[in-house]
């Protein structure tokens, strides 16, 4: 067991209750430490490392998956549930993909909420949270440079959920990985065609690093108008991709009516 892996779930200090069990775990889900799919410890390991003992973790566990936020797997242990997924309901979700103006809504609504994200990372990572950004902004060049696309998607996503993680704002953090979210599940746009489009992928790597760059520098005002110059990209890209093919649609439909008439 790592030093990182016992602070992860300290020792209760205090009464031993299962409810200082419950709200330890639920600041570590709130903090965005444990993410959805998260596997706990086994009960025998985690009883011993919050030096409780096992039927009072078993009635904070228990407390935790009646709130929605833990769920148990036959013969695979305890999971973080999927909270972030519950932020939009279903038929929510499936009217927003309807409906082509929420698209750009989404992506306004994203300006604002990154450039905010970006100016408080600015002034509120620490070098914990600038670690990571490093890490991750590593993965994304290399992927880049191999030409890994997947990767570079992945990566992408995670260097944004690392820069709200650096805000250290609750709300803003959720928030977030709810957008990031629907964006991953192309509900508005497949990012393929933002990455495809000529010379997309170099400008938004270096678009990228000059998010990261204005946060190590710890420069606010440059972090947020780094972030919203990407987001500005992003929405013009895509609404380059909707006419592209819409255009593409109409040429189609005219070559197939040339066709029958010939």
């Amino acid at each position: 067991m790592t030093e990182d892996q016992t602070d992860l779930y300290a020792r209760i200090s205090h009464s031993r209750t299962a409810d200082e069990v419950v709200q330890q775990i639920e600041l570590l889900i709130l903090e965005g430490v444990l993410r959805d799919g998260d596997r706990l410890p086994g009960e025998r390991e985690l009883s011993k490392r919050f030096d409780v003992s096992r039927p009072i973790l078993r009635e904070a566990l228990k407390e935790l998956e009646a709130r929605g936020l833990l769920e148990s797997r036959h013969g695979g242990g305890t999971f973080i549930a999927d909270v972030v997924g519950q932020i939009f309901s279903k038929p929510l979700i499936e009217l927003i993909g309807r409906h082509p103006k929420a698209t750009q809504d989404y992506l306004e609504y994203r300006r604002q909420l990154e450039g905010l994200t970006a100016e408080l990372a600015a002034t509120r990572a620490t070098d914990f949270d600038r670690d990571i950004l490093t890490r991750v902004l590593g993965r994304m060049r290399a992927a880049h440079r191999i030409g890994n696309f997947d990767e570079e998607l992945e990566a992408d996503i995670e260097l944004h959920n690392a820069i709200g993680e650096s805000a250290h704002n609750i709300i803003l953090l959720h928030t977030l990985r709810a957008c990031y979210r629907l964006l991953t599940q192309g509900i508005f746009f497949h990012r393929s065609t933002v990455f495809s489009a000529p010379g997309a992928r170099d400008r938004l790597l270096a678009q990228h690093e000059a998010i990261y760059d204005a946060i190590m520098a710890r420069d606010a005002e440059a972090a947020k108008a780094a972030a919203q110059s990407h987001i500005d990209f992003v929405a013009a890209a895509a609404r380059e991709a909707e006419r592209s093919g819409e255009w593409a649609r109409i040429a189609r439909l005219r070559l197939q009516q040339r066709d029958r008439g010939a």
